[in-house]
Parts: C-alpha cells; structure tokens; sequence
C-alpha cells in the first residue's frame, strides 16, 4: 500500500496543527504508523490521497448511515449553498426539522439546534441545572460527552487512548460538582444519591455505551435510571450523539422504551454535515433564553446547509422501514464472524448497526472489562486490515458502523479478511 502522499501531508500538518491532526483519534498513534488522508468518499468506500481504496466502517464516527455522498442529500446540499452558507437569522428549514425530529423521538417536544454534539451536552446540562436550580452532575466512566470542562472526567473516545486520561488545563473548579459512576452498576449510583440526593441535576448517560467500544446496558439498568432519577427530583438526559436515529428511528428511547427528560443529539442529523441538539420535555426546554433564563446561543446553529442535509437524510430512514433491519443483519454477519474465527481470543458486542470487537476473553459490560483488552493486538488487527482494504477505527475503543451503503460483497469481503487474520 503505498502512503507516499499521505506522509508528506503529515509533515506538512505537523509544522501547524498539533499532532497534525484536529481530532485525537485521527493520529493513528496507537496504531503505530501515519495517518491517513482522505480525498474523497462514496457509498461504503473511502480514497485516500495515494488513491488507495478502503471499505469504510468508521462512518466518519457514525453520520453517514446511508454511505458516502448519498446523491438526495448531496443534491439537496449543493441547491442549499446555492442560495447561501448561512444568515444568522430564523430558516423555515430549522422548524422542518424541529418537527421530523419531534415526530421521530416524541421525548423532544421541544429542541434547540447547535453545531455540535459537544455543544449539545453543554447546553442540556446547563438547562438541567438551571431548571432544578442544583449543581451537581452524574456522569459514568468510559462514557464521553464531548469535551467541555466538566465533562472530561474518565472520559471515553479518544482520551482512552491518550497519555493524559482527561485533560490538561481543566481548573478543579470545573469538575468539582461531577459526580463520576460506573457504568452498569446500579450500586454506584444508588451510592451517590444516598450522598448527594438534594444536590443532583441530572444523571447523563450514552444509554448505550459506545465510546469506550459499544458496551450495552444490562438488563434494567436504564429503567433503574429513570426511577432513581424521578424518584429523588434530578433529570435524566440521554446522550444520543451516537444512537440517535441509529438503532432506530426513535434512536435508544424507542429501542429500550425509555422517555429521559432531555436528549442529546448530532452526527446523523447533520447528514454529514455540524450539527448538534439538544430538546426534551416542554416544561424544561421554555427555561432556555429568550423564554427563560438559561443562556445558550450560537451564530451557525441551525445553519440552511446542515439543516437541509439533516432533512434529507431523517426523511430517507424515516420513509425506509427495512433499513433498520437491513443495517442489523449486516453488522450481525460482521460480528458472527468475528465471534467464530477469533476462537474465544475476542469478545463481541453488537447491538443494531453499531459493534466493537474487544481483544479480551471475558465477557465486556463494563469499564473495568473493556480495559483489559489487548491494545497490541488491536492494533496488529487493524494494520492487518487496513492493508487489506478494510478501514476500522484505529484505536480499540471505538465503534464499528454499518451503513446503508454496505453491500453484501462489501460484508463478505470483510469477513473473509477477518478470517484470515485469525488463521494465520
């Protein structure tokens, strides 16, 4: 495979982005070779600058669930821009969206658009705060939740694999009022609201894990949140940047039947291009400026390209009933695989379009079990694939994302590649 051209934008990249890369986890570093540049995109593949071709399972970390370049979306894109990028002011366009979105996940009676799944949290833990007038914030270690402040505590993605496991330049200040639990240990939480009941806002959790790999919530854990949360008079925000509109239409809400007060939302809604949201129950949504008194605000948010890209892309799952299904089966297919050929060597959790392949014996429900994983291995499987044609998360604690795009030969393709790895 040759990456001539790749290295030389990397020293290019170096000299004035740090690490050459604008998101940690593109660096390739825990992978052990240089990143990759890509020039272009289409359906299930994705070329890099040396013009080497790849089946793409990163999904550029989840929004291209209909594939690369989707000819509606991009379409509907380019007559977008032809009247203007953006104007600061009021679109018919965001209210379109407003209502697929509150017809798709009925938890969102109200929303309010931004540019990012990071602002998105931001801002619903600031409505949390200000709606119950407490402080303190219940989050779960692996998950992450962008990287605002007071989020970046044992945070997942990328700061997993980083020598720093939070961040730098974080005043304790910030992190003082979060209250950090385990993911799928109801005892945990119980214990932090035996402590600190009167003073919690909200628990936020990805109700699926999906940024420390996918881990799924055992049985009853997510009801458990609901009625803890209920019964001592805190929130319950659901971080859907990542599930929303991918398990399902209605995103983990349906899926687990769940209604959480507020929910977070990105990635597929932007249909490829920023965006984020936030909304939830009409009663906590009106306290957000200039109804109330709770401040956010943002210059692009609900920009006319990035709405009309999210409009085309919600309306397509929405209108396609088999997509769902169509998309489980294939990552079922993938995770079977894995499951035979790797011979007890991995451990696999799958749930709708979304896997992870953890190189560990043990079953992974939890923070503790994803750590045992063998990163070195990891990364053996991904330079094993990549050479190969199959482009996968470089770093164990990420996701693998099925699209519509993805063909049965595309499938085939990696499974038998899969195969190869583990019969040499």
């Amino acid at each position: 495979m040759n990456t001539g051209r790749s290295e030389e934008l990397y020293r290019r990249a170096v000299e004035h982005i740090p690490g050459g890369v604008n998101s940690p986890v593109r660096a390739f570093r825990s992978v052990g070779r240089t990143p990759l540049f890509i020039d272009r995109a289409k359906g299930s593949r994705i070329y890099d600058a040396d013009g080497n071709e790849f089946i793409d399972y990163v999904s550029s970390w989840g929004p291209a669930i209909l594939g690369h370049a989707r000819e509606e979306v991009t379409e509907a894109v380019i007559k977008a821009c032809e009247k203007g990028l953006t104007y600061g002011a009021p679109t018919e366009k965001e209210i379109i969206l407003a209502e697929i979105i509150s017809e798709m996940m009925p938890s969102m009676e109200m929303t309010r658009l931004l540019s990012s799944g990071t602002e998105a949290v931001m801002s619903a833990i600031r409505v949390a705060r200000g709606f119950t007038g407490r402080d303190m914030i219940i989050k779960f270690r692996g998950c992450y939740h962008g990287h605002s402040d007071g989020l970046l505590v044992k945070a997942g993605s990328a700061a997993l694999t980083t020598a720093v496991p939070d961040s730098a330049g974080v005043p304790a200040g910030f992190t003082q009022t979060t209250l950090v639990a385990e993911y799928n240990d109801a005892t945990s939480v119980e214990n932090l609201f035996a402590q600190y009941g009167a003073q919690i806002a909200a628990v936020i959790v990805e109700p699926v894990a999906a940024n420390m790999g996918v881990v799924l919530p055992k049985d009853g854990f997510l009801p458990f949140l609901r009625k803890i949360t209920r019964d001592n008079g805190a929130l319950l925000i659901f971080d859907e940047v990542i599930t929303g509109f991918r398990l399902l239409p209605g995103g983990a809400s349906e899926y687990f039947q769940i209604s959480p007060d507020l929910i977070t939302l990105g990635k597929i809604i932007g249909g490829g291009m920023p965006i984020g949201a936030y909304g939830g129950r009409r009663d906590i949504m009106e306290k957000v400026s200039p109804l109330g008194n709770v401040y956010q605000a943002g210059t692009l948010s609900g920009n006319p390209v990035a709405t009309t890209a999210g409009i085309t892309t919600l309306n397509i799952l929405r209108n396609s009933p088999g997509i769902y299904e169509e998309l489980e089966q294939k990552a079922k297919q993938l995770a079977n695989t894995l499951r035979q050929v790797s011979k007890g060597r991995v451990w696999v959790n799958q749930i709708g379009s979304l896997l992870s392949p953890f190189f560990t014996g043990i079953p992974v429900t939890t923070y503790d079990d994803v750590m045992t994983s063998d990163t070195r291995e990891y990364a053996s499987y991904f330079n094993y694939l990549l050479e190969r044609g199959i482009y996968i998360a470089p770093a164990q604690f990420e996701a693998m994302f099925i699209s519509d795009a993805h063909s049965e030969e595309d499938i085939s393709m990696t499974c038998k590649v899969i195969e190869e790895y583990f019969n040499r």
